[in-house]
This record gives C-alpha cells, sequence and structure tokens, in this order.
C-alpha cells in the first residue's frame, strides 16, 4: 500500500503523504464569518493573508465570499463573484493552489476562470449544475455531505445512524460527481462536522473516520474553531485553538489520506512538524551546539531591568 497519494487539481498536482494532513489555510471575504474576530477587509489584505498563510505552511487557500452561518441571507452571485474573482486571481498569479468555498455555479464558473484549482461545496451539490461546471474544467472538488440547505439550520432525527447516513451521502455524491466526468482522483470527501449535525454527532462521525476512506479519496478535516470543540470545551472560537490541534491530531491519525482546514496555519504546521519527526517521518535537525538562541529564553533588546544584555534563564527546568 502506498504512502502517498496525487489529488490532481486542474493543470497541478498536490501530493498527499500517509498520517500527515496537506494544510488548507482559510480567507474569508465576507463580513460575517462566525470565527474570525478580525477579519481582512480589503483585497490587498485578503491576499496579504493568503500568501502569510502560504509562508506559514498552507499548501491551498481555500478562499470564500460567504459565511456558512443561517443568520445571515444568501449572498448575491453578483456580490460573491466580486468579493473572490480579484483575490482568487491575485493568489493564482503568486504561484499558489486555491480552491473556493462556494455552492453556485455562477460563482465556481467566475472562479475557475479566474484560475482556481478546486470547488468547496459544502452544500452537497445542492446544484447539480455544480458538478459539470468543475468537470468541464478538470478541477479538484470537495463533496460535503449535509442534511441542510445552504444557509439554512436544520438538524434531522438520524435514528442514531448519522455515521450510516454520511457513508451513504458522500458514497451519492461521489457516483454523481463521477457521473458528471469529474476524475476520482480529483475528488475529497468531507463529513461535514457541524453541518446539520449536533455536536455529539458530529464526534461520532469523526470517531469513524477510517470507513470513509474506503474509495481512496482524501478526506478534508474541517474542524478548526468547530462548534463541537467549543462544546467540548466551552470555550469561544478564537479560543479553541488547543481543542482544535487535538481534533486535528485525533482525526489525522485515523483518516488515511487528509487536507486539514486552518484558521491558525502556522500553529497546526508546527504541531503536525514535531508529530512527523517524533514518528520518524522527517529527520531530526542537527543542532550547532555553539547557537544557544533555542535554549535560552532572552530578550533582543534589554532585560527587565532595563540593562542590555542582562542576565538569560534556561527556557526549560
Amino acid at each position: 500500500m502506498s504512502d502517498t497519494l496525487i489529488l490532481r487539481l486542474r493543470d497541478r498536482t498536490l501530493t498527499l503523504h500517509a498520517g500527515r494532513p496537506a494544510i488548507m489555510g482559510i480567507v474569508n471575504c465576507n463580513p460575517d464569518s462566525f470565527s474570525d474576530r478580525q477579519r481582512p477587509r480589503s483585497t490587498d489584505e485578503r491576499v496579504a493573508l493568503g500568501l502569510r498563510l502560504a509562508h506559514e505552511g498552507a499548501d491551498i487557500i481555500d478562499v470564500g465570499g460567504e459565511s456558512g452561518v443561517t443568520h445571515t441571507p444568501v449572498t448575491g452571485t453578483t456580490e460573491e463573484i466580486r468579493r473572490v474573482v480579484p483575490v482568487v486571481e491575485r493568489l493564482v498569479g503568486h504561484g499558489l493552489l486555491v480552491s473556493v468555498d462556494t455552492w453556485k455555479p455562477e460563482v465556481a464558473e467566475a472562479v475557475l476562470d479566474a484560475g482556481a484549482h478546486m470547488i468547496n461545496d459544502v452544500s452537497g451539490l445542492y446544484h447539480a449544475r455544480l458538478a459539470n461546471v468543475v468537470a468541464a474544467r478538470a478541477a479538484g472538488i470537495v463533496l460535503m455531505h449535509t442534511r441542510a440547505a445552504p444557509k439554512t439550520e436544520n438538524f434531522p432525527d438520524y435514528g442514531g445512524r448519522v455515521v450510516a447516513d454520511v457513508r451513504n451521502v458522500l458514497n451519492q455524491l461521489r457516483e454523481r460527481a463521477l457521473q458528471a466526468g469529474i476524475r476520482a482522483d480529483s475528488i475529497v470527501l468531507d463529513p461535514g462536522p457541524d453541518f446539520a449535525k449536533v455536536p455529539s454527532e458530529s464526534v461520532e462521525v469523526l470517531r469513524d473516520l477510517p470507513s470513509l476512506g474506503v474509495y481512496g479519496n482524501p478526506v478534508l478535516l474541517a474542524v478548526s474553531r468547530k462548534y463541537f470543540v467549543g462544546t467540548i470545551l466551552g470555550r469561544e472560537p478564537h479560543q479553541r485553538l488547543a481543542g482544535t490541534l487535538a481534533a486535528l491530531g485525533w482525526s489525522a491519525q485515523r483518516a488515511r489520506f487528509s487536507i486539514a482546514r486552518m484558521h491558525d496555519v502556522r500553529e497546526a504546521a508546527d504541531y503536525l512538524r514535531v508529530r512527523a519527526v517524533l514518528d520518524g517521518h522527517e529527520e531530526m535537525l542537527a543542532v550547532d551546539r555553539g547557537d544557544l538562541r533555542l535554549q535560552w529564553l532572552h530578550d533582543d533588546d534589554e532585560d527587565d531591568d532595563g540593562d542590555p544584555g542582562g542576565s538569560r534563564e534556561p527556557a526549560v527546568r
């Protein structure tokens, strides 16, 4: 069994490694995301954020022009295109892999024409034509499980069989995508934590992640700052980093090939790198014994009493 998997996204490929997720960084271009306290407002700021996330370790930048929250109305197609296309064009121009979070075929056409490589559809192919749009451009697609219409709150009674429902729906979506002409190696499956699921159901689905990889498609781990994490911890979205990393690490061990959709890219990349070294998947770097910068805590300017180059304390006792 191979330890790598190739995801084909138009004229680009992304190599995924078993047990170590690729990272998808989030750039929200909408004003109402539930999880962003300080979001970029201008195109320049959004492009700068995307470039920073790529520098910090993001393999894909996911650009979104509409929040999934249900207390605001559906964003008009023209407005969504206005928000995201300039950002997509510039990020692609910088050589980045770009996905766009949208469920509208018209928006998908516009962003793919602007150079985007993948569509991240959180609607479960609410519009069947979306699959045809993606197929016509040989792009990638994320197919997500949900039982709610876009921007609509709905928590159905799964009769204690939420895991089976996720498997069945993702299987159906995958078949619809294939029939539309989307390549099998361009499909990512998303179990949809918190979409049409109460927190306990999201946890139940994540516990069964290995069963979602039966077709060899990678899984999207959209666990960043999610409601189920907040419910476990009793913390607001911006206070959920530790919980997010716990969910990421746990899920990464169970989804053989995956992509982690993250707000905090640097922290996720650091976490995954340290784990990879401890697991023996990456070599430990050689250490210059004469370089004490990482061994000792120090203030680059002056210590507490104002004396430059004052005493240093060991980083770990």
